[in-house]
């Protein structure tokens, strides 16, 4: 089987990634550095990064409080992508997106079996956001935005949003639309000037300061767990 077959096959990552690991050096066949094309067999040795593949790795969950103008991606050939930002041992990923120009709470872990169980939409996860705007928001406005605003031909769900002063409110969402709330100000004649995230489930962003992470407790972990699809108890 060629190698970035076997490694893909694992989970771990696609063969395209696989094959850019091959070429970066961070892959050897029975401590020999592989590469492009190499073919291996059961009774192969395959390390990444000096790991045996399918050896048993400790989870890891992070909270992140990722500044603007972090990019969301675990391409590495994206300038500012959030895996670079981190620099975490552990190969890890986000747990969704936000975007670009915005800040705040990201969850980032190496457990793929929760992910796509935790982003499902109809899972209805709550998030919540803080933004500010460039103008005065009137009681009008953010009646329209609690009950939904029409963008890109589809209408958001409805939604909890509170004043928290002159330019700014509270929204809690349970889509995850791209760059909605962006979009639902705009088609009510609003311009987003800051937009932060700072609750994720029953995960809070607290005093994080900026560009810090930080590991999520146990008791932060449990839920999460029972929300994806694997519901072991965190590993010690």
């Amino acid at each position: 089987m060629r190698l970035n077959k076997h490694i893909s096959e694992t989970g771990i990552c696609s063969r395209r990634e696989a094959d850019a690991w091959i070429t970066a050096g961070r892959v050897t066949v029975n401590s020999e550095p592989a590469t492009l094309g190499t073919q291996v067999g059961p009774q192969d040795l395959v390390r990444v990064d000096g790991r045996l593949l399918g050896e048993s790795r400790k989870d890891v969950y992070i909270a992140l409080h990722k500044p603007s103008g972090i990019t969301c991606t675990t391409e590495p050939g994206v300038p500012g992508n959030i895996v670079d930002f981190v620099g975490h041992p552990e190969r890890i990923f986000p747990v969704g997106r936000l975007d670009k120009d915005s800040e705040g709470l990201i969850l980032l872990t190496n457990n793929g079996d929760i992910v796509n169980e935790i982003l499902r939409a109809e899972h209805g996860h709550e998030k919540e956001y803080l933004v500010t705007v460039e103008q005065p928001v009137s009681d009008n406005f953010l009646a329209m935005m609690a009950a939904g605003v029409r963008i890109g031909g589809v209408k958001t769900r409805p939604c909890i949003v509170t004043r928290s002063g002159p330019t700014s409110f509270r929204i809690v969402l349970t889509q995850g639309l791209n760059r909605q709330i962006r979009r639902m100000c705009s088609a009510l004649g609003h311009r987003v000037r800051t937009l932060r995230r700072v609750r994720i489930m029953h995960i809070r962003l607290g005093t994080l300061p900026r560009g810090q992470w930080r590991a999520l407790t146990e008791a932060e972990i449990r839920p999460l767990l029972a929300a994806g699809t694997g519901r072991r108890a965190p590993q010690p």
